[in-house]
């Protein structure tokens, strides 16, 4: 079993089977979006054929949504599993949000996020989508003021409550509408529905993979994720690759790989959706792929392996010099994607 081969086929980065990007964000069940630019290039690179144009009509017209979600980060997800996502996650992100401000000697009374919560619904309501700048001065305007930080834990909290996320794609800063306004209710769903069914997005989008990548992607409890497979457990193969379990799901590619070099965005699903990494990396050069504290940088890979780093304004280098496959097509890719608005 090639791990890296079946998960650039189930990940979309080799022969993608999506034109839509709706279609590709739902498949993936999230994507990381932390860099606010480079998740467009995190969809378009998953797509038959990249166009920021197509991004930004799925995005504006609220098909796809960006909000912090699970691990209590930014994520793409597609509109209609938004509000089963959020409902699984909520309780840690409101427990994140506690602990982060109580590491840095503060702390906020519910009451305070519940008037924090009613001023951005004022602050939104009726003017559809805002920038971060505009809300924030609204917010003045009505009397809520604080330093830079609790703002921005104001607006993270109101993203766990359901109260915001993502408005119109803004090429300098993210933009902030009301949920509500943007989202389309949809019943409710029983927590091990939700559960089943993003385990099932998990192991169809990023196998092979394990238990504990699984718990990492998710930030659930063990217990709660060995009993989300053990729900679809029909639906997996488990295949025993060096002492480790990896799950397989029915519905997974594990043939037609194509060897092909790939400029990855920084944050990319490949990377950051697994707690173990050594199958994409030499340990020697992990320094270059991620910081200690969390920074995933942009890299190209070749054949499945992280071979050096990339950046849009910068020179690319490789980490050995036997590791220089031509990226020329992949950069070609890159920039068509840019150009296509």
């Amino acid at each position: 079993m090639n791990i890296s081969h079946i998960r650039l086929l189930n990940q979309q980065l080799v022969s993608p089977q999506y034109s839509d990007v709706h279609d590709l964000v739902s498949w993936m069940g999230m994507l990381q979006a932390q860099e606010y630019k480079m998740m467009r290039w995190a969809v378009g690179t998953r797509v038959k054929k990249p166009s920021m144009a197509a991004f930004r009509e799925a995005y504006d017209m609220g098909r796809i949504v960006r909000a912090h979600l699970f691990r209590c980060t930014w994520q793409l997800v597609a509109a209609e599993d938004y509000r089963w996502m959020l409902s699984l996650c909520t309780d840690k992100n409101r427990l994140a949000i506690r602990g982060y401000l109580a590491y840095h000697g503060k702390r906020l009374e519910e009451r305070e996020y519940e008037r924090a919560n009613d001023l951005i619904r004022r602050s939104l309501e009726g003017k559809g989508s805002v920038s971060k700048d505009t809300l924030l001065r609204r917010l003045k305007e009505l009397g809520l003021v604080d330093d830079a930080h609790t703002m921005s834990i104001y607006l993270r909290r109101a993203e766990a409550d359901g109260v915001i996320c993502s408005g119109v794609l803004d090429n300098r800063q993210n933009t902030y509408a009301l949920v509500d306004d943007r989202i389309p209710q949809v019943p409710d769903m029983l927590r091990e529905e939700a559960l089943a069914l993003l385990v099932r997005r998990y192991f169809q989008s990023h196998a092979p993979a394990t238990l504990e990548d699984f718990v990492w992607w998710s930030n659930l409890g063990v217990g709660e994720c060995r009993a989300a497979i053990e729900s679809i457990r029909s639906e997996l193969i488990a295949e025993s690759y060096a002492g480790e379990t990896y799950f397989i799901h029915r519905d997974c590619r594990v043939r037609g790989y194509r060897r092909q070099t790939i400029l990855l965005p920084s944050y990319d699903e490949y990377l950051i959706g697994y707690k173990s990494r050594y199958h994409a990396f030499e340990e020697e050069f992990r320094h270059r792929v991620h910081s200690s504290n969390g920074l995933f940088y942009p890299v190209i890979l070749h054949d499945g392996q992280v071979v050096g780093n990339w950046h849009p304004k910068q020179e690319v280098s490789f980490f050995k010099d036997e590791m220089q496959p031509d990226i020329a097509d992949a950069m070609l890719r890159y920039r068509r994607f840019l150009d296509s608005e």
